[in-house]
């Protein structure tokens, strides 16, 4: 008995070693390659050679690639401010909406909301670079009485990065908004009944009911907004290029290790996988920073 119930306890491990083999070749492996090339220089074509932690040094003291490197840091912050701040709220918003239970043609506006995420990124960009371009969509809204809407949002420095930030976030609203029904739905409905009785009304109700008991998914959509964001790259390639244009005004942390790394594009115009790792690196450490407070911060309590 004692020789079954020892094979019972440890019978779940073998069907995790898939899972595990896979993480290992595919996630941990990769990372702990990348931090050991952000100690190189060269690349395998032209051989490379040990330099510690030169790269780091250069990233941040020598000017060609320190003022890229803020620059492209503080667009990336930006642009998740941007998504937390518009996505989220909207998306908290709308499942609030979507889970009244009074309201009419609830899967359809679902429907609506969700859509843009089924739509590849590089055709969602394309698109909405056209409608954004004046000469193209000029002549129409001037027809319709919308001739102040007409200007270079993409063409301008001041305007370029807030709108690529909002074209992402009208993509992706739909995975934060369906996350929050379903965490709104599951909800029992006594504690609204029981608000209702003592006299509540609908704003108390979700500022002491409704979020306290949905702050995990709150945290979690967080955490994946800031990771994704950190990670952002397709978006700008298509409405801005991989230079960041207007001038590197959108320019991201991962545009920027793209053209260090993999196009070679600046400073040096050749390709630094040295270089472009160690900005991986710390990236990846930003991101360690980022979500770990936020898991506790946003974890459930009784």
């Amino acid at each position: 008995m004692k020789k079954n119930g020892t094979a019972a306890a440890w019978g779940w491990i073998p069907y995790l070693i898939p899972a595990l083999v896979f993480y290992i070749l595919f996630m941990a492996w990769p990372l702990l390659d990348s931090l050991r090339l952000s100690l190189y220089t060269g690349s395998a074509g032209i051989g490379r050679s040990f330099v510690g932690l030169e790269n780091f040094k250069k990233l941040f003291t020598v000017e060609q690639y320190s003022q890229r490197y803020w620059g492209a840091f503080a667009h990336t912050l930006y642009f998740f401010l941007v998504h937390l701040a518009v996505q989220n709220v909207l998306g908290i918003f709308f499942a609030t909406l979507l889970t009244n239970r009074t309201m009419r043609g609830r899967e359809f506006y679902q429907t609506v909301i969700f859509m843009p995420v089924t739509f590849a990124v590089l055709v969602t960009g394309y698109l909405w670079k056209l409608l954004l371009n004046p000469v193209w969509s000029g002549p129409f809204m001037t027809k319709i009485g919308l001739s102040f809407l007409v200007r270079p949002w993409l063409g301008d420095r001041a305007t370029a990065l807030t709108v690529v930030s909002l074209v992402s976030c009208w993509q992706w609203i739909g995975i934060p908004c369906m996350m929050f029904v379903a965490a709104l739905r599951n909800i029992s409905t006594d504690y609204f009944e029981a608000a209702i009785i003592e006299g509540a009304n609908g704003w108390q109700i979700f500022r002491r009911i409704k979020f306290p008991l949905i702050r995990p998914v709150v945290g979690i959509i967080a955490i994946l907004t800031f990771v994704n964001n950190f990670n952002a790259f397709d978006v700008v390639f298509s409405m801005e290029n991989v230079n960041g244009a207007p001038n590197y005004a959108t320019d991201l942390m991962g545009t920027l290790f793209y053209r260090v790394g993999i196009a070679g594009q600046h400073p040096v115009g050749i390709p630094d996988p040295g270089m472009g790792a160690a900005i991986a690196a710390i990236t990846f450490f930003v991101l360690c920073l980022g979500v770990i407070p936020t898991l506790k911060a946003t974890q459930g309590r009784d």
